[in-house]
């Protein structure tokens, strides 16, 4: 059994952004401010927004975080997130989802500034992504893909299936699998005969958020299986994924755990994307002084 271990691997990166901010201060003066915006009180959102607020610790760079009622209106959000795009001390912006229904996901991400788009999910980082142009990638699938490298495989020419088909990771994903010159099949819980499909693939990546829905009939031995799902097994109450670990991972040529795979990655992708968004904005800054003095 060769499970990808996401903690150790996200360790290693977050290291060695410590190591690169260490130089900061005395380069640029300052390091990298990341600002987390939660809305309400959801237990699973406090949990991730406390993580975040901790990886910035481990990595040295500066965290805020901004905690509002659930109840507040969304001009007043969207005017928070304006001041912020304004100050020139913030380098990325996370509004943790999901929001109250009354506010508006959609249009709250597109007011992040794009340069500050730590997540990825501005429209024009989105179609960065597309189009193949620079962007800022979504901090899950960029994680899926370095736990890929990790773990020695590369999908050049193998069969990948990703089950889910939401913007923040399965059509990032299928479409960084095909950059990576992966043969992809993107499908769904809905597809016909689904385990006709997955049982093709050499990589699969799950992320249909039902928990345990991949058995062992669904995969193909020595398949490289990630794991995005967290939930809890109706039946002990503890974490699991969409894939019945002890089930799969007999057969699986490698696979992700929940927890401890997916998740670490997640976050210490969203430190990389913060150092990445700092760097931008002094290269920016540094062009704008030159261009002032000539």
């Amino acid at each position: 059994m060769n499970i990808i271990d996401g903690k150790a691997i996200s360790a290693s990166l977050k290291e060695a952004l410590k190591e690169q901010v260490a130089g900061f201060p005395e380069q640029y003066g300052r390091v990298p401010h990341l600002v987390v915006i939660r809305v309400g009180e959801d237990p699973a959102s406090v949990v991730y927004v406390r993580n975040k607020a901790k990886a910035c610790e481990a990595c040295g760079i500066r965290n805020t975080t901004l905690v509002f009622p659930e109840s507040i209106p969304e001009e007043d959000l969207i005017a928070v997130i304006g001041n912020l795009n304004a100050d020139p001390d913030v380098d990325g912006i996370l509004v943790q989802l999901p929001l109250p229904e009354h506010i508006g996901e959609a249009r709250v991400i597109e007011t992040i500034a794009r340069e500050k788009d730590v997540d990825g999910f501005h429209p024009y980082n989105v179609a960065g992504l597309w189009q193949k142009t620079p962007h800022m990638a979504p901090c899950t699938p960029k994680g899926i893909m370095k736990l890929l490298e990790a773990a020695g495989v590369d999908p050049k020419g193998k069969r990948a299936v990703v089950i889910g088909r939401s913007n923040i990771v399965g059509l990032p994903v299928a479409k960084m699998l095909l950059d990576a010159n992966a043969t992809v099949t993107l499908c769904h819980t809905r597809t016909v005969d689904l385990p006709s499909v997955t049982r093709q693939a050499e990589i699969l990546v799950v992320a249909a958020g039902r928990a345990k829905m991949m058995g062992v009939d669904m995969v193909s031995p020595g398949c490289v299986v990630i794991d995005v799902g967290m939930d809890r097994d109706p039946l002990t109450g503890k974490l699991c994924g969409d894939v019945d670990f002890d089930a799969v991972a007999p057969i699986a040529g490698a696979i992700t755990p929940v927890p401890g795979g997916v998740g670490p990655m997640t976050i210490a992708c969203l430190m990389e994307n913060t150092v990445e968004c700092f760097l931008e904005r002094m290269s920016t800054a540094a062009d704008e002084r030159l261009q002032t003095e000539e």
